[in-house]
């Protein structure tokens, strides 16, 4: 039987990746630029916040043993948070894969079957 993944799990999933794919990119060209200039502490709350909902999507998948939010009192360098947010990144591609399917030329998540309340 497929793995199907809840209906707030689906959809949380569907509107963050994008923002993760962002951050990801916005942080890949930061680390180009000036790999060991150190992040300040608004920068990891923003970056903490998402991260927050991203892992809470990603809760009971493998992958989420190895995810964690930022120290804010240790300030990671852009070439760490790109190295983590990489991984983050792949962890949700992993979700998708595993949970994505497609039908009639549309692509949908496989939602948990939600038993009919009784009449």
């Amino acid at each position: 039987m497929a793995k199907a993944v809840s209906d707030d799990r689906g959809k949380s999933h569907d509107d963050l990746a994008p923002l993760l794919a962002a951050m990801f990119k916005e942080f890949q060209e930061a680390a180009r630029k000036k790999p060991d200039a150190v992040l300040n502490a608004q920068k990891v709350r923003i970056v903490n916040r998402l991260l927050t909902d991203v892992l809470a999507i990603l809760d009971g998948e493998p992958s989420r043993t190895y995810l964690e939010l930022l120290k804010e009192d240790d300030l990671p360098q852009n070439s760490d948070v790109t190295l983590m947010l990489g991984q983050v990144v792949a962890a949700m591609d992993a979700f998708k894969e595993r949970y994505y399917t497609f039908g009639s030329g549309w692509g949908r998540l496989r939602m948990a079957q939600r038993k009919s309340p009784p009449i």
